[in-house]
């Protein structure tokens, strides 16, 4: 099959266009570094390096004996992206070319429009050139369980029986996203569902937990195959941000009480989540959702879990909790549904401390990178718009678990 991946530089990008190739499937990737600058905006840095492009794709080509072929440009431009289809005429689309993070578009105003206008205007651009070139291209668009926040009720898999008033449909579950970004991707989905709705096009809608881990089978041992792994405040996931002070000898720092509660997979398991959606594709006009996780966890176990893998290496792993910078709910009820991924055949990997042991390992050679950036992990972006650096509570502070 003919994937192109949008964000093919990104932390989930360049490890699909490795796993599927490795599976057989012809591969074509978009980017324009805008992850690296990103980041680098947040005077932070990958912890493990990245080869550049360039070398990315040599590496690739001797690995697996084919070429990636790769278009650099803006997802916001609509001759652009007409092209690169033309080009390619891809079979199946992977969008995963937006700004990702919830605490980047909180900065300012400026931050907020931008996440808005490039996440929105990249996919509207996609789904107008998918109906004019490819329109029977299936189309595989990343979203987020913080799509739907944290009701206080189950979450199907995008949509739920309704009864108002003595009469019945079928509805697209209510949003209630917490971040400008989140929002984004809310407007996101009704827009891909409109697309297939009035234009025939298909799509597969994924709500995709909180990914960790650092490399999969697909990499080897190459270096310039390794994916890029982020621990700043803005595009540093929990468990990358917690392995990430464990190696340095700072505490895991949980938000607030520290019992969110949130779907997590290992990056083996998206990998292997995307690949299912890619290969079991959706009917012509069909808008499906799949929830794509793992499993819940409390983010304070999490921080519980990675202090006693690294403790098992001698790492002396303490846990704080600092003053959470966001509006959220601290502790609440959560419980989404995710059988359809299961039904297709996923195989969770249900090992999260052998992965957490990988990643750690993965880490410790680069202490000296995150050392040299670890006031990147400290939070100072706040939901109220002011920029004031989370400090340390009180011990005695956070409620305990009931």
């Amino acid at each position: 099959m003919r994937v192109l991946i949008t964000g093919v530089d990104g932390y989930l990008g360049w490890s699909l266009a490795l796993h599927l190739s490795a599976r057989g499937h012809e591969v074509a990737g978009i980017d324009n570094y805008s992850r690296r600058a990103w980041v680098g905006e947040m005077g932070s840095q990958s912890a493990i390096p990245i080869a550049s492009m360039a070398d990315r794709l040599i590496a690739f080509h001797e690995r697996f004996g084919k070429n990636l072929r790769f278009f650099k440009g803006d997802l916001t431009d609509p001759g652009f992206v007409l092209n690169a289809y033309r080009s390619f005429r891809p079979e199946a689309i992977v969008y995963l070319g937006e700004m990702p993070s919830a605490p980047y578009s909180m900065v300012d105003v400026q931050h907020a429009v931008f996440t808005q206008t490039n996440n929105l205007v990249g996919t509207l651009v996609t789904l107008h050139a998918m109906r004019d070139v490819v329109p029977e291209c299936h189309l595989v668009k990343l979203g987020t369980m913080g799509e739907y926040g944290t009701p206080n009720l189950d979450i199907p898999e995008g949509f739920f029986e309704i009864e108002y008033r003595g009469r019945t449909d079928r509805l697209m579950f209510p949003r209630k996203a917490g971040s400008w970004y989140h929002e984004s991707k809310v407007h996101d989905s009704h827009n891909v569902e409109m697309a297939c709705r009035i234009w025939g096009l298909c799509s597969t809608d994924i709500m995709q937990g909180v990914v960790y881990g650092t490399r999969i089978e697909a990499m080897g041992e190459d270096p310039r195959l390794v994916t890029r792994y982020d621990f700043d405040q803005c595009f540093g996931t929990a468990i990358n941000r917690f392995c990430a002070q464990a190696v340095i000898g700072l505490p895991l720092t949980p938000f607030g009480k520290g019992h969110q509660r949130r779907g997590f997979l290992p990056l083996r398991d998206s990998m292997q989540c995307l690949t299912i959606a890619i290969e079991h594709p959706p009917q012509r006009a069909e808008y499906r959702v799949f929830n794509q996780f793992e499993e819940v966890y409390d983010i304070t176990q999490l921080a519980e879990r990675v202090q006693k893998v690294g403790n098992q290496m001698g790492l002396g792993v303490t846990i704080r909790a600092i003053e959470n910078p966001r509006a959220e709910a601290e502790e609440h009820y959560y419980n989404p549904d995710h059988r359809h991924l299961l039904d297709l055949g996923y195989q969770p990997t249900h090992d999260m401390e052998a992965e957490l042991e990988i990643m750690l390992r993965d880490l410790v050679p680069h202490r000296e990178r995150i050392e040299s950036r670890k006031e990147a992990q400290f939070p100072d972006i706040r939901w109220d718009g002011s920029r004031r650096r989370s400090e340390y509570l009180p011990p005695s502070e956070p409620a305990e678990r009931s």
